[in-house]
């Protein structure tokens, strides 16, 4: 054909763009789109999100739209559609050395991460422990409590990255601390944060909850309410 080739011809006698596949090419990419989604690859695309928001690419409102999209995206192409605009690499270090280890907690200094993994039971944090940069919870029907009146803070930011299902998560925190659940998604969870009972003064610590809780209780206390 003069001035290349632009199209094949239909049955019908029209012409089909050559980008659409034909019918002699394998149909891989279009039957993967269609493959179900499991939990773990909808938890995936939650943490290209989640890094994506951190880094300044989506805002709030975005991640939470397109996290309760990927909390009912059912197959490969519906997840890969929310994706489509950010890079494709991790943008999270990956940490297998702490997934496999053993035991409810795993802290890594280096990383400066604290992994809660449990599976019924409670578990609770207090005293003089060293708060992390970050901190992953995924636990099943686990009462969490973390204290943070005596915590030695060595950031100004901790991130609360949630895959919990059942359970409580109870904070308790002091002055300057403050608790962000703006990008958190749940589901029949009641959430309890109430503002700090003192004067607003200098932030030393600020808690960002993020990712998702089904069937639970999350709650802040404050230092005094404890005591009493």
């Amino acid at each position: 054909m003069p001035g290349g080739v632009t199209g094949v011809a239909s049955k019908s006698g029209g012409d089909v763009p050559s980008e659409f596949p034909s019918a002699e090419e394998p149909p891989e990419l279009a039957a993967r789109s269609q493959m179900r989604a499991s939990d773990a690859d909808r938890d995936r695309v939650m943490d290209i999100l989640r890094a994506a928001t951190a880094e300044g690419r989506l805002t709030v409102d975005e991640l939470e739209e397109r996290l309760e999209a990927a909390l009912t995206a059912r197959t490969f192409g519906e997840l890969g559609e929310l994706t489509a605009d950010l890079p494709v690499e991790p943008v999270e270090p990956d940490l297998p050395d702490l997934l496999d280890l053993p035991g409810p907690a795993v802290m890594a200094s280096a990383e400066d991460v604290l992994r809660i993994d449990q599976r019924g039971g409670s578990f609770q944090r207090g005293g003089r422990w060293v708060v992390p940069r970050r901190l992953e919870l995924r636990p099943s029907w686990c009462d969490v409590l973390l204290d943070f009146t005596e915590a030695v803070i060595t950031n100004d930011t901790l991130l609360i990255d949630m895959r919990m299902r059942g359970g409580a998560l109870i904070l308790v925190t002091g002055p300057g601390m403050l608790v962000d659940d703006n990008a958190l998604m749940v589901r029949y969870t009641d959430i309890k944060i109430d503002p700090a009972p003192w004067p607003a003064g200098p932030v030393v610590l600020r808690i960002r909850l993020s990712g998702r809780m089904r069937y639970g209780w999350i709650e802040t206390r404050w230092a005094q309410q404890t005591a009493g």
